[in-house]
């Protein structure tokens, strides 16, 4: 029998914009440490997990050999209720990642005369950002964060070309922390013409406790340019089903649909978030867990004279520069693997007590913690 060979082209290259895009680096694992639990801290993960409702409709054996819902129906109308807004101003896609994909798919990108519509937003924030931007054809302008990690929302504003069309506004800022206050948003989108599509991005909404943080769904009712994203992944323990969803307004939500990605959220991804809706009083009291630890963690990273930015989400930032590298390796030797960005800092997710513990003994043998000025 004569073997039959490849003839592929040995130089098969991507389009350019692949090359120049960064890459994304998701946590890895904590190495195994004789004598220690291992935990990882490095993906923002809820370590309590879904509610019991949910991993008992995860046990039952769903149809997995059917097609989902190509609309999320079931989903829709309980987040419908939920949230009391119109079933058809929700939009769902692959966690709020695949719905943000969908926003850009259908606003931004390259036109017909080759030139490039402009995303703005922070930086540093969501390093995913930049990757669905390039790959969507469209151009990234990065405004940088304050120095206490907020949105320079009027920097922001004066970076709105005649080429923006949309921007990315993403609350609590990942990795840094803090929030975006209702009045300043308010007033953001009130100075950004009315034709470019202004994202919020929630992912973190629920572990926010600012007294005047900006509610997204409220600005999209009285805004039709503003858009909401939201997930499952985060509060409600739902990362690895990838159901997440927007909200927009129909004369925007008409192109979503066209963009939309088939049968993006499964039937069980579906099914178990409706689960997790219906018991959501669960959901709160895993939440508040998880904020009452980082409310410890922050106010132990305080007391031992650490810099920390305001935390809304459930992480925390330490901004060690140059020593961002060496204390991530340190974490390693300890069972703990957090998520290290470059020379500029280290994000840590709030997980189980034990890990959270060991956290701060690190610190409190650490010697070079980024400090007050």
């Amino acid at each position: 029998m004569t073997e039959t060979k490849n003839t592929a082209p040995s130089g098969v290259q991507p389009r350019p914009v692949v090359g120049r895009l960064p890459k994304y680096a998701a946590g890895k694992p904590p190495a195994a440490v004789l004598g220690l639990e291992s935990f990882k801290l490095a993906s923002n993960e809820n370590p309590l997990g879904p509610v019991p409702a949910v991993l008992e409709l995860l046990r039952s054996g769903l149809e997995v050999h059917r097609y989902p819902d190509t609309s999320s129906t079931l989903l829709r109308n309980a987040l419908s209720d939920f949230l009391d807004v119109p079933a058809e101003d929700i939009v769902t896609g692959a966690g709020s990642l695949g719905a943000l994909n969908q926003i850009l798919a259908a606003f931004s990108g390259q036109n017909e005369d080759g030139a490039q519509d402009e995303v703005l937003y922070a930086w540093r924030s969501f390093e995913a950002y930049p990757i669905c931007i390039g790959l969507a054809g469209a151009k990234s302008v990065q405004v940088p964060v304050r120095a206490d990690g907020t949105h320079d929302l009027d920097a922001m504003a004066e970076a709105v070309t005649e080429h923006t069309k949309v921007v990315l506004l993403c609350t609590p800022n990942n990795p840094t922390g803090p929030a975006l206050r209702s009045q300043e948003t308010e007033d953001f989108i009130r100075r950004v013409p009315s034709n470019v599509v202004i994202v919020i991005d929630e992912a973190y909404q629920e572990f926010v406790r600012a007294d005047d943080a900006v509610d997204g769904v409220e600005l999209y009712r009285r805004y039709p340019n503003v858009m909401v994203l939201r997930t499952f992944s985060k509060a409600h323990g739902l990362a690895g089903l990838r159901v997440g969803y927007s909200i927009s307004q129909p004369e925007v939500t008409q192109y979503l649909r066209a963009a939309a990605t088939p049968f993006a959220v499964s039937g069980i991804a579906e099914k178990a978030a409706v689960a997790s809706l219906e018991n959501y009083s669960q959901v709160v009291e895993r939440v508040q867990s998880l904020v009452d630890e980082r409310s410890r963690v922050v106010a132990g990273l305080k007391d031992l004279g650490w810099d920390v930015p305001d935390a809304q989400g459930n992480f925390v930032w330490l901004e060690l520069g140059p020593n961002t590298q060496e204390f991530a390796a340190l974490t390693l030797e300890h069972a703990l693997s957090v998520r290290a960005f470059g020379d500029e800092g280290v994000r840590v997710s709030i997980g189980e007590v034990e890990a959270n513990t060991r956290f701060l003994e690190i610190c409190a043998a650490y010697t070079k913690q980024p400090r007050r000025s």
